[in-house]
Order: C-alpha cells, then structure tokens, then sequence
C-alpha cells in the first residue's frame, strides 16, 4: 500500500506587532497579533528538503510587519486581505494563503476629564478575530471575538433533562447563565466597500440583545436564537459558529448557619463545565470548501 503526503501548509505564528498612527498631534494605536499560513507547491521541502520554494517563515513574520505600515490595520479584515493577496499574487509558489488575526484594544487615558492624545489603557469586553482565506478564485472572511463574558441574573432555566441512576442535578426555573463566549461568522467573497467595523459591532449587538431578552430554556436554545438572529441581520454571513462553556453559578447552602438564600449569594466553579456548541447557516449558502482552510474547528 503507498503512503502518500497528505494536505499540509506552513507559515509564521503569533506575530505580535503594534501599528501607531502619528499624522497628528492624537495618536492612534492597533494592537494585533497576525499568523499566517500558506499552501502550494512545497510537496519538495517535506519529501527531499528541498527549500527552494519555501518563503521562510521569517519573511512572512517581516512582511506582517511591512503590511502594517501599507495598509493601516483597522478594519483587520482589510489588512488580512490585503496580507493575503501580496503572498498569493507576488509568491510564485503560493497557490493559497490564511491570515489569522486577533485584535486587542486600548483606550486614551483620562487627563483633566478629556481623552489624552498619546497615552493609552488596555481595555476591550472581548478580543477581536478575523481569519481571511484566499484560495483564488475563493475568498472567505471570518469574523468574530472570543473571550466576550456575558451573564443574566435571571430568565434562565433547565429542568425536565433526561435522567438515568447517575444524575444529581436538580432542575430550576431561575438560574444565572453565564459564559465566555467565542463566535465566529463567514462571508464569502466579500463586496469592496464591505462595512467590516460596522457588521462586527452589528452582529455582537444583536446577539448580546438575543441573549438578554429570550426567556431561556437552555443555553442551546441561546445559542440558535443568537446565532440565527446575526445571520437574519447580516445577509452577507453565509454561517455562523458559537461557543459557549457553561460558567457554573451555584446556589450556597445557607442551611448550617440557619440562614435563607433566597438567590442571592454562588459561588462561581470553573472547572468542570459544559461545554455548548452551535451553528447556524443558510440553506442555500456556499460551501465554505476545505474547512481546514476557511473555518477551523472551535471546540
């Protein structure tokens, strides 16, 4: 039986670079750390090592770098785009090109209650996220954020489970629902003038208004109704992918102290968890193609 080389790219990871925008006397700041990857004809490097079509991965670091100065990173999208095209159209070799983005954000520091113009705190709800995959003729964006901690207090339930000799949980009508949650949604072959900040706060607004507002049976059901309520905003999303590790909040027992807890008082488990996937997609959607390349796995 022959053994053959399978799929395989490479590239550079976690390039962390922060770009300045100094064209006044207000400075403007974008914090990112950019991976690539690349695919083509490299099937020598892994069966002879031969490297004579190989862009070294620093080169790839250093042209994150010079991108950045080209092309302002902001929206992140742009830029990966942009990033993409130069290894695709300018590398002989390079046949397909990911750009994996995460954004941190910074906020001017307050002095005599106005915005300073060159100093800067680390802030943000959440870490931005974009990966561009271009496979010409394809072009796929996924945007989207991790690490967004959300919780209700109420208008949450889980009861009437499946339950079997093992099972100790007992069911509520009104339980905190909390989580960290990681969503990501992809266009397709995006139009030029693609408002790319305007979708990114479009769809989180519209997804933390789904969460507040369904009477929840289970995180689940969040989960559809969230997703389902970006891609009917946004017809551009063709799917869209969430993550959601259940922050377990549970009730103390104030019983030893002769003492009601009337839901007032958890305590916060962060270990073990659930852990709730989901995705909503169109019907009638392209196929995203190689998942590998275009919308990677979440779990």
């Amino acid at each position: 039986m022959a053994i053959v080389l399978g799929p395989n790219q490479y590239g550079k990871a976690e390039t962390r670079l922060v770009r300045l925008v100094r064209d006044s006397p207000v400075h403007g700041i974008t914090d990112l750390n950019v991976s690539s990857a690349l695919r083509g004809d490299f099937d020598a490097a892994y069966l002879d090592g031969d490297q004579r079509n190989v862009l070294p991965t620093d080169t790839q670091k250093n042209s994150a770098y010079v991108w950045a100065k080209k092309v302002v990173p902001d929206p992140i999208e742009a830029y990966g785009l942009a990033l993409a095209h130069h290894f695709v159209d300018d590398v002989a070799p390079v046949e397909a090109a990911r750009i994996e983005i995460e954004r941190f954000d910074w906020t001017r520091v307050a002095v005599g209650g106005a915005p300073h113009d060159h100093t800067f705190v680390r802030t943000g709800q959440e870490v931005r996220t974009a990966a561009v995959t271009l496979e010409p003729p394809a072009t796929h964006v996924v945007q989207g954020f991790k690490d967004l901690i959300v919780l209700k207090s109420t208008g949450s339930r889980f009861k009437d489970f499946l339950v079997d000799e093992y099972t100790t949980l007992q069911p509520t009508d009104d339980r905190i629902m909390a989580t960290s949650l990681t969503a990501r949604w992809r266009v397709s072959d995006p139009a030029a003038d693609l408002d790319w900040n305007g979708m990114y706060a479009g769809v989180k607004a519209v997804m933390l208004e789904r969460f507040a507002t369904l009477d929840s049976l289970a995180l689940q059901q969040t989960l559809w109704h969230m997703g389902r309520a970006a891609l009917e905003a946004y017809p551009e999303i063709a799917e869209i992918r969430l993550v959601a590790p259940n922050k377990h909040h549970f009730l103390v027992d104030f019983t030893p102290f002769d003492e009601s807890n009337e839901n007032e008082v958890f305590h916060a488990d962060d270990r073990p968890y659930g852990l709730i996937q989901a995705s909503a997609l169109r019907d009638d959607a392209a196929p995203a193609g190689d998942a590998w390349w275009t919308f990677v796995d979440l779990a």
